[in-house]
């Protein structure tokens, strides 16, 4: 798997999106993402929850195969990787769904879980005159030598290409047509 470290800095990506890092200190940090994705918001919901192994990157995963990722939409789902030999590995859980509406994960994503570190991840789905409005919001909080504050950034670009998947798996049926500037 990359570390998070090596990635580049920050995320732009294109088509009105909004990234950015809202908070960070040495004890943890904030980082949200949003975009316009063309479609209905149950298909958005669908292809975001149900069909993640489509849409994640290879490259941010422990096995590099992103089909093997799923998540279980209810409370005390899993947010899971499989691994071939009958292993895998928790990446989150699920601690709260409003099917259409919020999924909220807890955990270290990631390295992230090789920390000692604690998160919530939000995703939200709103109604837009152009389809559907995503919210990703990741709080991240405990102790990293260093800070955590030094990885904030690498973190949030991490969040951002995912959404940037998301959005052109839905829009265009391939992940890798994400704008990621």
């Amino acid at each position: 798997m990359k570390h998070l470290t090596t990635l580049a800095a920050l995320l732009v990506i294109g088509g009105g999106a909004v990234a950015e890092v809202t908070d960070s200190a040495e004890n943890g940090f904030t980082t949200v993402h949003e975009v316009i994705v063309s479609a209905p918001r149950a298909r958005v919901w669908q292809a975001a929850v149900d069909e993640i192994g489509k849409w994640w990157s290879n490259d941010h995963t422990v096995n590099g195969d992103a089909g093997r990722m799923s998540i279980a939409s209810v409370p005390q789902g899993c947010f899971c990787e499989t691994f071939g030999n009958g292993g895998g590995v928790v990446h989150m859980s699920v601690t709260f769904v409003n099917p259409g509406i919020i999924l909220r994960l807890t955990g270290g994503l990631g390295p992230l879980g090789l920390m000692g570190v604690d998160g919530n991840m939000t995703w939200e789905f709103f109604d837009a005159e152009e389809g559907t409005r995503v919210k990703f919001t990741y709080a991240v909080g405990g102790y990293r030598p260093g800070g955590l504050n030094a990885i904030a950034l690498p973190v949030d670009y991490v969040i951002g290409e995912a959404l940037a998947r998301m959005r052109a798996y839905v829009e265009t049926g391939d992940p890798e047509n994400a704008a990621i500037d």
